[in-house]
């Protein structure tokens, strides 16, 4: 629970963003140590978590002690970028001329939906650059 509070505030996601995010990214669930999406918690439990570690002062501690620990390696910790994926729909049926489904689209799980069709990855990132 405490990884996932952490990646949601590294990317200012809302509980069941961040519920989607530890299913759907490798990373993510790799980072949680989540085999399956079985092991995910929903967003209210996400939240309840949240709130507690809020109502109990933990949190800042929590987030001071994770930065003290990455500068003793060397390592800064700043705010990021989800590179994420969006679903292209391609028709799933085979009553078609062809009889067949198209052989480049696929089928994936998203959350808790099925899609069948594409997938387009985007992502963002700023670069600023540094004067030493």
């Amino acid at each position: 629970m405490l990884r996932i509070h952490i990646l949601q505030n590294l990317y200012n996601l809302a509980d069941e963003a961040t519920a989607c995010e530890v299913i759907d990214s490798r990373a993510f669930s790799d980072f949680c140590g989540v085999a399956s999406s079985n092991q995910v918690p929903d967003g209210d439990t996400i939240g309840r978590f949240r709130n507690i570690l809020v109502r109990n002062g933990l949190e800042q501690k929590i987030f001071a002690q994770v930065v003290i620990s990455l500068q003793e390696k060397g390592l800064l910790l700043k705010k990021g970028t989800i590179v994420d994926s969006t679903f292209i729909e391609a028709p799933s049926s085979t009553k078609n001329k062809e009889k067949q489904r198209d052989p480049d689209a696929h089928q994936a799980k998203k959350g808790n939906n099925w899609h069948f069709g594409y997938k387009a990855h985007i992502g963002v990132c700023r670069y600023t650059q540094q004067k030493r």
